[in-house]
């Protein structure tokens, strides 16, 4: 793994923000072993069958090729409101976010992605099953590069706990917060690959955005979802959490 523009000492407690704006940090050279056990249960493929064997052959061409990368940047917290933040003059609206970042100042905007060269290999296969297996692979390269980033934020940064919030996870943030979350980040495509569509998804699609930050209470967006059956669900739905830690003063 390299990191490039290191930027930052181990910090206990949130520091006098920097001035000038932090450079953004790049995390690359990520290594990745794919989990053929993992994946093998995943994907409910018994050993010694013609599934195992096709899927062998996708992690033969994937490893060598995978380059799975991250970045992130040291940012603060300017203004809050009701409902939104303000970091570096640019505002994000988010009720939720606003109330999970109450007891900080200091905030990790952050993309991981699995990689263009993965994304680009996805595409070659014309198979459906060749490429839900593909699909699944590049998956777990964007695993991968996700928990060396929070290895990494937590090592650093002397984080005790931390979460995640990501644009587009909860209708309380919508999609729409990715290009300012991306403008705060500076130019992630240039840095790691990830472009915006005009629809605000990513390229390469395994990837993710958003804010890590330091909490006492562990966040979910799952916590505050409904969808059932969700094959991505990290916790259960509380369906009071919301009129608990979040309803507004001010709301109707």
């Amino acid at each position: 793994m390299t990191v490039s523009n290191y930027a930052a000492d181990h910090i206990a407690e949130d520091p006098v923000p920097p001035s000038p704006r932090s450079e953004p940090i790049i995390i690359q050279d990520i290594a990745f072993d794919p989990d053929r056990s993992g994946l093998m249960k995943q994907l409910r493929v018994k050993e010694e069958s013609r599934h195992a064997e096709v899927l062998d052959a996708l992690l033969a061409e994937a490893a060598p090729i995978a380059r799975p990368k991250a970045m992130y940047r040291v940012s603060f917290i300017e203004a809050r409101d009701e409902a939104s933040i303000v970091v570096e003059g640019i505002t994000f609206e988010s009720r939720v976010l606003r109330v999970n970042l109450e007891g900080t100042n200091r905030i990790f905007p952050f993309a991981v992605t699995a990689g263009r060269e993965l994304h680009d290999w996805t595409n070659t296969k014309d198979d459906l099953l060749v490429k839900y297996y593909a699909d699944i692979i590049s998956e777990s390269a964007l695993r991968v590069a996700s928990r060396v980033l929070k290895s990494h934020l937590r090592e650093r940064f002397a984080l005790p706990k931390s979460s995640t919030m990501s644009p587009g996870s909860l209708a309380d943030w919508p999609i729409q917060e990715q290009r300012p979350l991306f403008a705060l980040l500076g130019d992630p495509e240039e840095a790691v690959g990830i472009a915006l569509t005009p629809s605000m998804l990513m390229i390469p699609s395994k990837s993710v955005s958003g804010f890590y930050f330091a909490t006492e209470k562990s966040f979910e967006s799952c916590q505050l979802c409904s969808r059932d059956r969700c094959p991505s669900r990290r916790a259960a739905y509380d369906p009071g959490l919301y009129e608990r830690r979040y309803r507004s003063t001010t709301d109707a």
